[in-house]
């Protein structure tokens, strides 16, 4: 039976039964991750604090302090929470999959099977490029830029707190080409149309790095240039993948 058929037998009552499993079922498996990372705090805060700790060691020399009393502890509960939500990520995004599964016909899910694997993939890429790539670059550029001869002294909780945001942030910046595959097979943007608008995504993702990274060039272009990159690899997606499907769905059988 198909799985749109079984998901329209079932009462809205029976809807709200399973939504509320699922939820019941997220919460726990991100609270079991949390309690984890928060006892793997030390562990994980040494992790982020390695690169920052290998460009203090470099030309400019300084420290990473704990201004407050609770600086400590509320970091390490910050640092707990986006490690739980990335740790956990396969576990919760699986039960989400499970309750949407039954809405989608069979064909659906298969299309859409692909999709899910390829995010994840590209979510940990853009984790991994921001740690080994993206925080030693800026590190580098940002302590040695300006005034020399001073030592640096950098907070706790600020820090980590801005390491595991960006971190995140990245791994979403990195669903670009994924995103831009999906909007072709819903015949939204093709080939043509994405490199029509190349220019006007230029200087839209330089605004956008502009306003999130410090004031200096150097630090933009390390945004700007993967976001660019990002979408030159949607376009080439577009082109070998979603073009040829759609010139095979128009074509008369």
């Amino acid at each position: 039976m198909d799985n749109l058929k079984i998901m329209k037998e079932m009462t809205l009552i029976e809807h709200l039964e399973e939504l509320r499993k699922s939820t019941i079922r997220v919460f726990v498996i991100i609270s079991v991750s949390f309690f984890a990372c928060y006892l793997l705090g030390d562990s994980i805060s040494d992790f982020l604090l390695h690169p920052l700790r290998q460009a203090l060691s470099g030309k400019v020399h300084g420290k990473v302090v704990y201004l407050g009393l609770l600086d400590k502890v509320l970091s390490q509960f910050q640092v707990a929470f986006w490690s739980s939500l990335l740790l956990s990520s396969p576990l919760w995004f699986r039960e989400i999959w499970k309750f949407i599964r039954p809405g989608l016909y069979d064909r659906e899910v298969k299309v859409v099977r692909p999709f899910l694997l390829v995010s994840f993939i590209l979510f940990c890429l853009g984790v991994l490029f921001g740690y080994y790539i993206v925080f030693p670059f800026t590190f580098e550029t940002l302590l040695t830029f300006g005034v020399g001869q001073i030592e640096a002294t950098i907070g706790l909780k600020e820090y980590l707190v801005l390491a595991s945001k960006v971190l995140v942030f990245l791994g979403f910046v990195f669903q670009l080409p994924n995103v831009l595959l999906i909007l072709g097979f819903m015949g939204l943007v093709s080939k043509q149309s994405l490199r029509s608008m190349r220019r006007y995504i230029y200087v839209f993702f330089a605004v956008l790095s502009a306003l999130l990274t410090p004031p200096d060039v150097i630090t933009m272009l390390g945004l700007w240039v993967p976001l660019v990159a990002l979408f030159e690899v949607g376009i080439v997606l577009v082109a070998i993948i979603v073009d040829p499907f759609q010139r095979r769905a128009v074509q008369p059988h």
